[in-house]
């Protein structure tokens, strides 16, 4: 039987996949989605179905119900939010450092949140839309397993086990909706692919990947897990005359960051290399 190229991907991530997995260490636990957005049959997943804490990746969803909110219009994002002392929270982010009562728009608090992983920005968005209304986007959305439990830096509610989770699996479902134009609406969900395009953190899915790949991911870093969800756009393959954007989720736990850090960057330079080859 000769295998189509959709084929001979699939086979080869297979293995490629299995094989890396095999030689970490024990102690290092990897849940993993990997998919082409061209053939779903082209995917790999390991763990995908497990819930791990989100650390950031859970400002994902949170876009997305914003987004849903501005094509209802029932938020403006060009409005100016009046920033308060009361409304900031440590960790990641810069509007900590803003003075109080600082203007600034609902357009910028998102930019915030998701290129920066701004902690105040998402509070501000969580407090005013409600963690309900969220969630019940969440599972209208399909999602079963994600779930927002908490602010950002909320760590008493951490300590008492109210996390936040999402899957492997549902991230990537969550990424090739936005890709689709299947919520909210078409041009909105290209805002959303612009704005998770300036991410900064290059430390995981764009860590060895060719530089000028353009990405669309959201990362999350917490002392026990590392997360790193996206799109990858490879050039077009010269030969072939196409490309092949694929959605690709990674999680790491019980490793020290560095190290999971440079785990999710092997898996995403195999995955490329599996994408990209003739």
């Amino acid at each position: 039987m000769v295998l189509n190229t959709f084929g001979q991907t699939r086979l080869t991530l297979t293995d490629s996949m299995t094989t890396y997995l095999r030689q970490l260490p024990s102690t290092a636990r990897v849940s993993l989605a990997v998919e082409s957005l061209q053939d779903s049959s082209v995917s790999f997943e390991h763990r995908a179905n497990e819930r791990v804490p989100s650390a950031s990746v859970i400002k994902l969803p949170i876009m997305i119900e914003i987004m849903e909110r501005v094509k209802a219009g029932a938020l403006d994002l060009d409005e100016i939010h009046i920033l308060t002392d009361s409304e900031k929270t440590g960790g990641d982010g810069v509007l900590k450092t803003y003075s109080h009562r600082s203007r600034v728009a609902y357009r910028d608090l998102l930019r915030l949140m998701m290129v920066y992983s701004d902690n105040t920005a998402t509070n501000i968005f969580i407090n005013e839309l409600g963690m309900s209304a969220i969630n019940r986007r969440i599972q209208a959305l399909g999602l079963t397993q994600t779930r927002l439990n908490r602010v950002m830096m909320d760590t008493l509610a951490a300590r008492q086990g109210r996390e936040n989770y999402v899957t492997a699996h549902e991230m990537n479902r969550l990424l090739a909706k936005i890709y689709r134009h299947q919520v909210a609406t078409p041009d909105l969900c290209e805002q959303m692919l612009a704005i998770l395009k300036q991410n900064e953190d290059t430390a995981t899915i764009p860590r060895l990947l060719p530089e000028g790949t353009v990405i669309a991911h959201k990362t999350g870093t917490l002392a026990y897990v590392r997360g790193d969800v996206g799109i990858v756009y490879p050039p077009a393959n010269q030969r072939a005359g196409r490309t092949e954007p694929f959605v690709l989720a990674v999680f790491v736990e019980g490793v020290p960051t560095p190290e999971a850090e440079r785990i999710i960057g092997e898996i995403a330079l195999r995955c490329y290399n599996l994408f990209t080859s003739p």
